[in-house]
């Protein structure tokens, strides 16, 4: 089978006329069998979409020829099989969910550092290294010296840095996410507190993974995507995790041994976290992908 292309990309730009465009969005990736997640809001665009090579750059090719997105940059990587099961085109307040008003990143973000200039950064013990990203991706992966917030939610993000940094000491502070977009409202959110020097990772943990080899590199462990193939290492190759159906995080090989699992209906994390009405209804979810499974063809579910 041939590799399909993946691509992730975002962009902050005023997008008033966010509603009118989703309609041709959605026909362009229907027309060319891309497949994904595609989020429009007031302050910009957030995606991830697969499919055929030629396919997905017809969407770039569509999207750039809005004057906004002219400059669109995204990130490639690869897959085996189809690692959406269906497009999905939303409107969203946010493109990224803050719940901070009048935070800006085209006007006030953080300094970009590249992937190559990364480690020295994060190795200097006067800088304060965190990963804005939510606890359950922490868990399978993280930088060296990075603190983990420890958040359920982005939202999460600007409560903790209230509580935990110390804005009149003007601390170096660098930041870093899956592909950067957390990190534009995040050091924006900084710039905007006072904070001078805040830098973050440019094109994100994806980028740093594509181009910092394995020996030359501070990261630990995998980086969680927010598709069918669940994380990928260095390389970007894929990873060994599964994802729970019932609360979307991810397993490794333990957590599918465990008592509490079940495929599609529970995991050691969530088992006790729902009802049996719940697992019921996952359960009944499972048999139809099993079913669906027999007889060769994807469930959309």
């Amino acid at each position: 089978m041939n590799q399909l292309l993946v691509i992730t990309f975002y962009k902050f730009t005023r997008l008033d006329d966010h509603a009118s465009l989703r309609d041709a969005i959605e026909s362009c990736c229907d027309s060319n069998d891309v497949k994904g997640i595609i989020l429009l809001a007031n302050e910009g665009i957030n995606s991830t979409i697969a499919g055929p090579r030629e396919g997905v750059m017809a969407v770039l090719d569509f999207l750039r020829e809005d004057p906004r997105l002219a400059d669109l940059q995204w990130k490639e990587s690869s897959a085996g099989k189809q690692p959406f099961r269906k497009l999905r085109v939303r409107l969203k307040k946010e493109i990224v969910t803050m719940g901070v008003p009048d935070v800006d990143p085209t006007q006030l973000a953080g300094t970009y550092v590249t992937a190559e200039d990364w480690n020295d950064l994060i190795s200097d013990p006067e800088v304060i290294v965190i990963d804005t990203r939510n606890d359950y991706e922490v868990e399978i992966g993280s930088f060296e010296r990075a603190i983990n917030p420890d958040l359920q939610s982005f939202g999460q993000l600007p409560q903790w840095l209230e509580e935990h940094l110390d804005i009149d000491a003007q601390p170096r502070v660098a930041m870093f996410c899956t592909g950067g977009i957390r990190c534009e409202k995040s050091t924006a959110l900084l710039k905007q507190a006072g904070v001078k020097e805040v830098y973050h990772l440019e094109g994100g943990i994806l980028k740093y993974l594509e181009r910092i080899p394995e020996d030359e590199s501070l990261w630990k462990g995998q980086c969680f995507v927010f598709d069918e193939r669940v994380s990928v290492g260095h390389g970007l190759k894929v990873g060994h995790y599964d994802l729970c159906r019932a609360c979307r995080y991810p397993l490794q090989a333990s957590d599918r041994k465990s008592e509490h699992y079940q495929e599609g209906v529970s995991c050691p994390r969530c088992h006790d976290q729902t009802t049996d009405e719940q697992k019921a209804r996952f359960a009944q979810r499972q048999h139809q992908v099993d079913l669906a499974r027999q007889r060769g063809q994807d469930h959309m579910a």
